[in-house]
């Protein structure tokens, strides 16, 4: 067998939000011999091995594997909430974001995907922006009836995030020349659908930006939210689509025509001056009263993805499913889970899967609707 490869160990480690400390207190070690593990100064006994890969949850091939994992660089990544987010989670989301990309190459080893087809728009407002895409996908001023399908059809690889990083919202970055966006699956469908719509503006607005690692500020995240919000509600519908009275009772309506929350879509009325500011802050008031800020209201279907179930089921059709993934990119299932969308509904059926299994040369093409 090979030699452990040191790196892994601190990739496993950051993964489940472990510091040097914490790990080897559990591995009942001193941190120093952790550290000299992590250098590749010594090398952990068959025991501690075992030891390590079950607290962390990672198969013990995985420290073996040659190849270092995929690494995020931070200005490249666009987070929505940064600032509430410590070292550790970020490290924690970077080490989520490397597994996808092992994930989608797999994938994209087997199965003809969607290429990516987006402009670059960053010389117009969001506004603009959101309506220019709007015209250069032919999707007029209706209703987006499923914002991840929509993105996977357009080349956006779209993943979930794990529950260690339940406490980010969404992020989105560029790997190999790809998009990808990854969303947060606690939160509402609504607000789970702006962040989509949210992270989409990045990916238009700041190619450049992203692309060559400079750094991103508030004024960002709120020119995203903007294009979010004349992406999901064209500035035009909206206005023809005016309730008789402003009223959580009407707005109930228009939420669930618009497919958003009924905070976002009293902000886009107040934002087009279609609300009095003191009608608007009335609703706002009587939105928070009625804890709809934190519990949304007559909650729509939460979205998922529709590249992945079909991947999914055509694995299962040859009779074969996660583990297939799993075993190789020697990753534990409940990886392959989390970043899935938790899509269950599909058997996990046992093989004996070999980290050098044979791609198909009639990779199926997955198109989407």
């Amino acid at each position: 067998m090979s030699e452990i490869n040191p790196k892994q160990i601190t990739f496993a480690r950051v993964r489940r939000r472990f510091t040097k400390a914490q790990l080897a207190k559990e591995l009942g070690i001193t941190s120093r011999s952790l550290q000299n593990y992590e250098t590749g100064a010594s090398y952990p006994d068959p025991g501690t091995l075992e030891k390590i890969a079950k607290l962390l949850n990672f198969p013990q091939q995985f420290f073996f594997i040659d190849e270092d994992m995929p690494e995020l660089r931070e200005h490249s990544v666009s987070f929505r909430k940064l600032s509430k987010m410590t070292d550790a989670l970020k490290a924690c989301t970077f080490a989520a974001g490397a597994i996808a990309f092992k994930v989608n190459y797999w994938i994209e080893e087997r199965f003809s995907l969607p290429s990516a087809e987006l402009p670059d728009l960053s010389d117009l407002e969001p506004e603009e922006a959101a309506a220019t895409l709007r015209r250069v996908w032919g999707l007029g001023n209706a209703p987006i009836p499923n914002m991840i399908h929509l993105l996977e059809s357009k080349g956006i690889r779209v993943f979930s995030l794990a529950e260690e990083t339940r406490e980010v919202d969404a992020f989105c970055t560029w790997y190999e020349g790809k998009p990808f966006v990854f969303l947060n699956t606690i939160k509402s469908a609504e607000r789970s659908r702006f962040d989509a719509a949210h992270e989409l503006g990045h990916l238009v607005r700041d190619v450049y930006t992203m692309q060559h690692g400079q750094a991103h500020g508030p004024e960002m995240e709120r020119q995203a939210d903007a294009f979010a919000a004349a992406f999901l509600m064209p500035k035009e519908s909206v206005a023809a689509n005016q309730p008789p009275a402003y009223t959580i009772k009407y707005l109930m309506k228009l939420k669930h025509y618009w497919g958003v929350s009924l905070a976002a879509l009293a902000y886009r009325f107040s934002s087009l001056g279609l609300v009095s500011e003191w009608n608007y802050r009335s609703l706002c008031i009587e939105i928070a009263k009625s804890g709809y800020r934190t519990n949304e209201p007559e909650p729509m279907e939460r979205e998922t993805s529709q590249l992945l179930t079909k991947v999914l089921d055509i694995l299962h059709s040859r009779k074969q499913g996660r583990r297939e993934i799993a075993e190789s990119l020697r990753l534990s299932i409940d990886e392959i889970n989390a970043l899935t969308f938790q899509l269950t509904r599909l058997s996990v059926i046992s093989g004996n899967a070999s980290t050098g299994s044979k791609v198909r040369k009639d990779s199926p093409k997955l198109r989407l609707i």
